[in-house]
């Protein structure tokens, strides 16, 4: 059935149970320990610092290319996002995607970048949206504000149904899960897909897997098995992430991604206190690690 009348049918039915970890014994965390060391720093650490300076040098954010290829030209441009867990491993395949439908060989032109998406309200003092650090009192922590890790780009409003290919292929066609179902557990982990107008945006055009059920986003919603929320980008807008969460490789063992992937981050242009174009409502004002130190995610 096409991804309009899925979103119809699941209004009908009651929300999915919510993921329970327990029922498995098989979960894997052997890259997810980078994750856990980074916030266990930034719990532990805050006490301890929380009377230095609070104006910590803001983090840079990566900007969108000003310029499109020649086929683009023409053509308008929307913003989407979309999560399926840990946002790393996503940005790795959109960026190919990017190369692959829209033939953005030259790295200055690529878009996919990683962020948070779908909470309900920013509760730092200075409005921004960041990873757990040291400074969150100040920055404000994305998980607590109801946001999920997405992947956002801007692209044609033709090829919106093929990235909605690349991003239902995330899942198992057997049971819905996303890839790392059984280890990156909670609502900032959750499902969900960006486009203007939501539910009703004029760009749903794609069939979906059928073991996959379809929401309507309200925002600061629960993970829940085989579940994707969908979100008005109006409504709830993307804030770009830090620079060093950009281009990362992915959280399993076999996605040490090539140096020249992970060298994006430092060869594409940053730009101060940038908007990303029309998206984010906030710049990407973060610590720039988890004490905003900048390297090995400090």
């Amino acid at each position: 059935y096409s991804l309009k009348q899925g979103l119809h049918t699941t209004q009908l039915t009651s929300l999915p149970e919510k993921f329970n970890p327990s029922r498995s014994n098989c979960c894997q965390k052997q890259h997810h320990a980078r994750r856990n060391f980074l916030r266990d720093v930034a719990t532990s650490t805050f006490s301890a610092i929380s009377a230095l300076k609070t104006g910590y040098d803001s983090a840079c954010a990566l900007s969108l290319p000003t310029s499109t290829p020649q086929q683009e030209k023409n053509s308008s441009m929307i913003d989407v996002y979309f999560g399926c867990g840990c946002f790393w491993h996503v940005q790795h395949v959109f960026i190919d995607a990017e190369r692959q439908i829209l033939n953005r060989f030259d790295n200055n032109l690529l878009t996919a970048r990683v962020g948070y998406a779908g909470g309900t309200k920013i509760k730092s003092k200075i409005g921004t949206v960041c990873y757990p650090n040291a400074y969150n009192a100040i920055y404000g922590d994305y998980r607590k504000e109801g946001h999920s890790e997405v992947v956002a780009l801007r692209i044609p409003p033709s090829s919106f149904p093929k990235f909605c290919d690349v991003y239902f292929r995330l899942f198992d066609p057997k049971n819905g899960y996303r890839p790392d179902q059984l280890q990156d557990v909670g609502g900032e982990y959750r499902s969900l897909v960006g486009v203007p107008g939501g539910n009703d945006s004029i760009y749903w055009d794609q069939g979906i897997n059928n073991k996959t059920s379809l929401l309507i986003g309200k925002g600061s919603d629960d993970d829940a098995i085989a579940s994707i929320y969908v979100m008005d980008t109006a409504e709830f807008p993307f804030y770009i992430g830090e620079p060093y969460h950009q281009f990362h490789d992915g959280f399993k063992a076999d996605e040490d991604y090539l140096d020249s992937y992970n060298a994006l981050a430092t060869k594409l242009n940053y730009t101060p206190n940038s908007k990303y174009n029309n998206l984010a409502e906030v710049n990407s004002m973060c610590p720039n690690g988890v004490l905003g130190i900048g390297k090995w995610g400090l």
